[in-house]
């Protein structure tokens, strides 16, 4: 009897080494499949987080800046591909397949904003108007571009005008761009919102303005866009609520712009 009992242990003591071995403790198996949950929800944040810093990032629009083109409680799917992925945290950008042309409405890092120290460096989404070399001014609140003056676009012609002899000292960064001896004259003693430059975009910057000029801060106020700062070009509208004018509760539920959602942006 001694002897069956032995050798019973030892056969089981075989199969608890070899159970070991292979991962399948007795007490291991709640370990395991925790250590499995775990696994799983790093690789599934490690590809959010990867299609979010390289591919595609959503984007709310907080103002009305870009009125009619987009809407404030617009959100925006943006292609952060197509210019050139930013790595976070650094100051590289790898290589996109498209580069920002006039006309583009592009999501970038503001340049300093000295007037709100407390968020110098927001994220922006403007019309790109001029690239680097381009000769732009303003004259009678129609811009010019090389010597072309610009459609706005009549939907863009029924946003409400403002004051556009307005100046301001945001303004004066201008004075070191100018240039004279062009078609459109001197530039004014003192810019304002309709009369301004003509100015040289310089080598690796970029021009941007709002579609709604009498709303909005754009390049006219903290001036040129360093290429860099370029985070992608927004693709269509995913979601819409009426964010500015409802009168309604949860106005993010009961007042959706059916009819925004899906709208390509041009």
């Amino acid at each position: 009897m001694a002897s069956k009992s032995s050798s019973s242990k030892s056969s089981t003591d075989r199969k608890s080494v070899a159970n070991l071995r292979a991962g399948k403790s007795s007490g291991g198996s709640g370990s395991s499949t925790l250590w499995e949950n775990v696994k799983a929800i790093l690789v599934t944040l490690a590809i959010f987080l990867a299609i979010r810093t390289f591919l595609i990032e959503a984007y709310r629009i907080p103002s009305g800046s870009m009125i009619p083109t987009l809407l404030v409680g617009d959100w925006l799917f943006v292609n952060k591909l197509a210019y050139g992925p930013h790595v976070p945290f650094t100051d590289i950008n790898l290589p996109g397949y498209d580069d920002p042309e006039r006309g583009d409405v592009v999501v970038f890092v503001s340049p300093d904003q000295v007037d709100q120290p407390e968020d110098p460096n927001p994220i922006l989404v403007k019309r790109l108007v001029a690239v680097a070399g381009d000769t732009v001014w303003m004259r009678g609140g129609v811009f010019h571009v090389n010597g072309m003056a610009q459609r706005q676009g009549f939907p863009a012609s029924e946003n409400p005008k403002g004051d556009g002899g307005f100046s301001h000292p945001l303004f004066s960064w201008q004075k070191q761009f100018e240039v004279r001896g062009t078609r459109a004259g001197d530039p004014p003693a003192s810019p304002t919102l309709d009369d301004w430059g003509p100015l040289v975009v310089p080598a690796k910057f970029l021009f941007m303005l709002g579609d709604n000029r009498y709303d909005s801060k754009d390049g006219r106020y903290w001036g040129f866009v360093p290429r860099e700062n370029v985070r992608g070009r927004p693709v269509f509208v995913y979601y819409s609520y009426n964010a500015d004018e409802s009168v309604r509760p949860l106005p993010f539920l009961t007042d959706i712009r059916w009819g925004r959602i899906g709208t390509i942006i041009k």
